[in-house]
């Protein structure tokens, strides 16, 4: 178990930033123009990053800190000597427009804020936390589940944000790159008065120790003409960006010109529609493999009977994204439609009821709220076109864009785990032509476009929603034979 130190370390995301690296990120904001009248670090730890500052920017009138740690306070203070201010605070309960109002800026608010998520702080049973709000705006199934999950930076980047709308100013920030995604994304959507921000990679291991995408974040605010692009840099040293990533069309792209050019391929899809597999989150319990004489190995090590009509071949997101099409596992499924009755299997397939009820415990645990209020071993992500006999069919994990073709193995349909997204299909002839569009240049193109390979998960159904299938069969000059397949009723 980890000791206090460990502890405190995750609980404050407290990896302070090397001194080499601060007055790298100053004389990259200084090299940029950023001429600050007064500059703050709100979490500012030992003090490298406002020592930095102040020798970056020795125009600035006043340069603040304010840590929650009284031991770093004091390692601050002596660190920095005379000409600037430390002061112990929680970000959390500071009156920050109050600090703000000390100095009629521009305000540089720069610094390394925590990396670490509410749910982690939450294991911890921390109270370093912001008040519970469902700030990102989420809706229904997606502000219960993992979408509500989010980084402590996030939200203080958020406030930050908010400060400077009422003056003006720059955020310049040592964050995960998702993190600097998730801000832009929410000014540009609120209309938010920002300019032509950038972003600049950074290796987290070598100045970390951490395995994640990172950048140094760099975001003017009430400054300049507003933007709704964002410059990435392939390192702190680049002269020139290597993408540019932006907000059009409602959307957050990660190649603005590959967008732009393949824009016209952008719509709705009223005849294909995508779906996520069977998500059943007890892996062990309802993912098996074939025995002997009809039997079931299950992940705990259990030989067990099923009627075969309850267990469906199985194909996971590592099986799609490889192109393999034989499938070595099956999976129980004991619904047929969301909220579907499951007490009745005690009639219709009672080995398979009377096996879900020696692991109800495991399956009674499972800790997502959309099990509740629902029938006892509810899976979700199952309808009509879970049992589709032909799929289309993408890993939600990998950026290969590996689209496979998915049809019946031993006679029955294949399922798909709730990290794969597939186009149901009637036959395997709609299926060629459906992935013949998906695998076209020009919707890989838009595709590419919009993923974020450093995602944890780059591919979902709300992005591919967004390339029109009918708009590429036009493109490629396949619409009569798209048509005869989009007059017919889609599976589920």
């Amino acid at each position: 178990m980890a000791g206090p130190k460990a502890r405190d370390t995750w609980q404050y995301g407290d990896f302070q930033t090397p001194p080499d690296l601060a007055r790298q990120v100053c004389a990259v904001l200084a090299a940029r123009g950023i001429a600050p009248g007064a500059i703050l670090e709100p979490t500012c730890g030992r003090g490298a990053f406002l020592a930095a500052a102040r020798a970056g920017f020795p125009r600035a009138r006043q340069v603040l800190g304010v840590e929650i740690n009284p031991t770093h306070v004091q390692d601050a203070r002596a660190r920095l000597g005379a000409g600037a201010c430390v002061e112990q605070g929680d970000f959390f309960t500071v009156d920050w427009p109050a600090v703000l109002a000390r100095d009629e800026g521009p305000w540089l608010v720069l610094g390394n804020p925590p990396w670490v998520t509410n749910a982690e702080l939450g294991l911890l049973k921390s109270t370093n936390l912001p008040a519970k709000s469902n700030f990102q705006r989420h809706k229904g199934l997606d502000a219960l589940t993992g979408k509500a999950n989010f980084d402590i930076s996030e939200w203080m980047l958020l406030q930050q944000l908010d400060w400077l709308r009422a003056r003006s100013g720059w955020i310049a920030m040592l964050v995960k790159a998702a993190v600097a995604r998730k801000i832009l994304r929410q000014a540009w959507k609120r209309g938010d008065p920002v300019g032509r921000a950038a972003l600049y990679r950074i290796d987290a291991m070598q100045h970390f120790g951490a395995s994640v995408e990172a950048c140094l974040f760099v975001l003017p605010v009430g400054i300049g003409a507003r933007s709704r692009d964002c410059d990435v840099f392939d390192t702190l040293d680049a002269a020139a960006p290597q993408a540019t990533l932006g907000f059009h069309d409602q959307v957050l792209v990660s190649d603005v010109p590959a967008y732009l050019r393949h824009r016209a391929l952008v719509g709705g899809n009223r005849h294909h529609v995508w779906r996520s597999g069977v998500k059943h989150d007890c892996a062990r319990v309802m993912e098996l493999t074939r025995a002997e004489a009809g039997h079931y190995a299950n992940g705990l090590g259990e030989v067990v009977l099923l009627e075969p009509e309850m267990v469906f071949p199985l194909l996971k997101s590592s099986d799609v994204a490889r192109g393999r099409a034989r499938a070595e596992r099956v999976m129980l499924v004991p619904q047929r439609e969301i909220g579907g009755d499951t007490a009745a299997l005690a009639q219709t397939a009672p080995l398979t009821w009377h096996y879900l009820q020696r692991h109800g415990a495991r399956l009674d645990a499972r800790s997502s709220v959309i099990y509740r209020g629902k029938p006892r071993f509810s899976v979700f992500g199952v309808g009509a076109y879970s049992f589709a006999p032909w799929k289309v069919a993408i890993s939600g994990f990998y950026t290969s864009f590996n689209f496979m073709k998915v049809g019946p193995s031993g006679g029955k349909p294949v399922v798909l785990d709730d990290t794969v997204y597939f186009l149901p299909c009637r036959s395997e002839a709609e299926a060629d032509l459906l992935l013949t569009l998906v695998r076209s240049p020009p919707y890989a193109a838009l595709l590419r476009a919009m993923v974020f390979p450093g995602d944890k998960r780059p591919v979902t159904a709300d992005l591919l929603k967004r390339v029109s299938l009918e708009l590429v069969a036009s493109h490629l000059g396949l619409a009569e034979a798209y048509a005869v397949f989009a007059d017919r009723p889609a599976p589920g």
